[in-house]
């Protein structure tokens, strides 16, 4: 016991006074808040309006699951069953319903937080490998729903003429341009969430779960219900992201739900740096942005690619970009402390 972390301690005992003191106040982080929100305001001039929305989805998709897999030490190899099967669920609201776009993507959420409950309860029992091959089995089971009810999803055809509908407003439902910053709103409140997630004393007390769970049960923590809430927050999110990305292509395929979508979230997190929450972030910009340069140049093997510089990222940048940077500017922070000090 005597190599155990103080993060439960921490979290039993000094948690309320971690809201807006210290870290909330750095000026670094407001410096980078303010930049992150510049960049997402502007990315759409820069880039074309559909990636750039695909970023934003991506981005909190791979969020979503860092709040599982960085702060909570549960690698989800499933996630695809919550980014698609919302993605089903809003689709089905949108045609069938005609409601905005918004409350047809809050439907989806709703969708994936309630799938998630039974799912999270069973696998969380599980754990290490074990727990990535229970959710990967659940989410075959939904993509084998999705293939096999036809009427409802469309099967192998998928779900096509998905509407943007917001409130009559042409601009937004006819172009992609004015439909990005109808939907940003969305997407930076699905960060903001995940953000006030893992900087919480429920936050806390997962990183006390990840880093020893035997400990944070000694405490007194009920570790099975923090792991299903947190699984069940990760989907919602998720669930956000998939809505928001189905209406934004206006199509639903079997895509969505199959397992190499899972594979390409983890992928992203990990090229951003697990646990930093703003390095899914990273990942998903640079795997959407390289995704589209090789096919926008006809070139036929993405896969060998993403797969050779996450195979360099893993080597080079164990605590993937964004990990690495942020390690580099506290160390270098640290020092230039200690030679003041």
């Amino acid at each position: 016991m005597s190599n155990l972390t103080t993060d439960a301690d921490t979290a039993h005992f000094d948690l309320p006074s971690d809201r807006g003191e210290g870290h909330g106040r750095s000026p670094l982080r407001w410096l980078l808040l303010a930049a992150g929100l510049a960049v997402a305001v502007a990315l759409p001039w820069f880039v074309y309006p559909p990636i750039a929305m695909d970023i934003l989805c991506w981005a909190l998709f791979a969020i979503a699951l860092d709040i599982l897999l960085g702060y909570c030490g549960l690698l989800s190899f499933g996630h695809a069953a919550f980014w698609g099967g919302s993605a089903y669920a809003t689709g089905l609201v949108a045609v069938h319903y005609g409601v905005p776009f918004p409350l047809a993507v809050l439907a989806g959420m709703l969708f994936a937080m309630t799938i998630a409950v039974p799912i999270g309860y069973l696998s969380v029992r599980a754990t290490g490998i074990y727990f990535a091959m229970v959710t990967l089995a659940f989410a075959q089971m939904i993509y084998f729903i999705a293939n096999q009810w036809r009427d409802v999803t469309g099967g192998e055809n998928g779900l096509q003429a998905v509407p943007k509908t917001f409130f009559g407003i042409e601009a937004v439902e006819t172009e992609a341009f004015y439909f990005y910053y109808a939907a940003l709103p969305m997407i930076l409140l699905g960060m903001w969430a995940a953000w006030r997630i893992v900087h919480s004393p429920f936050g806390r007390v997962l990183v006390a779960i990840r880093d020893n769970s035997p400990r944070a049960r000694a405490l007194g923590y009920d570790v099975e219900r923090y792991k299903v809430i947190a699984f069940v927050l990760s989907a919602g999110l998720a669930g956000l992201a998939g809505g928001l990305f189905a209406i934004s292509h206006g199509f639903v395929s079997l895509q969505e739900v199959n397992w190499t979508t899972s594979g390409k979230v983890v992928l992203m997190t990990v090229l951003g740096g697990i646990g930093t929450l703003w390095g899914g972030a990273v990942g998903a910009g640079f795997i959407v942005q390289l995704e589209d340069y090789m096919a926008s140049s006809g070139f036929e093997g993405i896969g060998i690619v993403t797969g050779s510089v996450f195979v360099i990222v893993v080597l080079l940048f164990r605590r993937g970009i964004w990990g690495t940077v942020a390690h580099l500017v506290s160390s270098r922070s640290t020092r230039s402390a200690g030679r003041r000090g």
